[in-house]
């Protein structure tokens, strides 16, 4: 079982970001991740069974919620998206199953290093359980994915999100 948990977020405006600060992102967000799925399927598939979670965002893009100043973000995550939808089909024949999940506000110190009180506070209110998710909130479907009861689950992803896509 790979959980594949990569993420740094430094916010920046579109116009400003640089070559270097792209590749930072896309590198550790997107990259690593791929690198690492890479390595554990060809192990995996020696045991023709695993399974790869990979841990996007909300904030991905894919279902029309970006995040200002994080344009590399968004595409890094995206990515993850795109990534593991594509994985899931090429290696369902060798028994690895692959999901992603997508977070939504955690309280984790990604959360807490980027966010001011009173914007925190404007945002919570904004999702239908008017609060910040737990990390065990993450786990839970991490270790959902990871179980044989998620045995027919591929390529899909999971938003934990207090509700936020429902909006």
């Amino acid at each position: 079982i790979l959980v594949n948990n990569a993420g740094i977020f430094a916010p920046k405006p579109a116009l400003e970001i640089t070559e270097e600060d792209w590749d930072k992102t896309i590198n550790i967000n997107l990259k690593g991740e791929f690198l690492c799925a890479q390595r554990a399927a060809k192990e995996m598939a020696k045991n023709n069974w695993g399974r790869i979670i990979n841990i996007s965002s909300i904030a991905s893009g894919q279902v029309g919620v970006g995040i200002e100043w994080g344009a590399h973000y968004t595409a890094s995550k995206g990515g993850i998206i795109g990534m593991t939808e594509t994985l899931a089909i090429e290696l369902a024949s060798l028994g690895i199953n692959v999901n992603a999940i997508a977070p939504g506000a955690i309280d984790a110190p990604m959360l807490q290093s980027g966010a001011e009180t009173e914007e925190l506070k404007k945002y919570t209110e904004r999702i239908p359980l008017k609060r910040i998710g737990k990390p065990e909130e993450v786990s839970a479907a991490v270790i959902f994915l990871a179980s044989e009861e998620a045995s027919y689950i591929t390529g899909t992803t999971i938003y934990v999100d207090g509700g936020w896509l429902s909006q």
